[in-house]
């Protein structure tokens, strides 16, 4: 059988034709997996929203009796979890200016959930200290959530706990990750006391 020039150029055509409708069709897959993927992410932070907004939502009951706010609840949290905070830690650590952390500060002062102390070895360091009203309020605030975060963790199931901290810990900026595990590492947390309890 002898194939002529125009069968050959014909059937070139045609497998091209086939090859560019190939390729579109993979660009049409390419296209619907990103959309999938976009609106997976959409859905991931709209769960972010309302996981946020319950999570905030049992506290802030309690807060409203009070006269506070959520900032209250910020600066109460970290410094009834670390006693002895030093205001420029405290600043550092919820990202905020000195003149928004300043008028939280007075009211909690004043109304005696913290107290204030000049440092030791520096007096020009202020520290922050929970007051026994200041620790029972800290206690009471984080109560409901720590109800809500048990049982979403068994939830999660036996791997959730890592899996869970692991995104969370991915979520923060990169160059803040270090100073965040100090925080909220419980080994560095239980290391860092018993350095604060040695005879310097």
């Amino acid at each position: 059988m002898v194939v002529t020039d125009t069968e050959t150029q014909k059937n070139t055509t045609e497998d091209s034709a086939i090859k560019e409708l190939a390729d579109e069709d993979f660009g049409i897959e390419d296209l619907a997996a990103e959309a999938l993927a976009t609106e997976q992410l959409h859905g991931f932070a709209e769960l972010l929203f309302f996981a946020y907004r319950d999570f905030t939502g049992d506290p802030d009951a309690i807060l409203a009796d009070f006269g506070f706010g959520r900032a209250h609840h910020r600066v109460l949290h970290f410094v009834n979890r670390n006693s002895g905070l030093r205001v420029a830690d405290l600043l550092d650590i919820l990202n905020i200016t000195k003149q928004s952390l300043s008028r939280v500060l007075k009211q909690l002062i004043d109304q005696g959930y913290i107290t204030q102390k000049a440092g030791a070895a520096d007096r020009r360091e202020r520290l922050l200290y929970p007051t026994e009203s200041g620790k029972a309020l800290a206690q009471r605030l984080a109560a409901p959530q720590m109800v809500r975060l048990r049982a979403a963790l068994q939830a999660a199931g036996p791997e959730g706990e890592t899996a869970v901290r692991r995104f969370l810990e991915s979520m923060i900026n990169a160059e803040d990750r270090p100073k965040v595990s100090a925080i909220t590492n419980i080994e560095a947390r239980n290391a860092l006391r018993k350095d604060k309890g040695k005879p310097s």
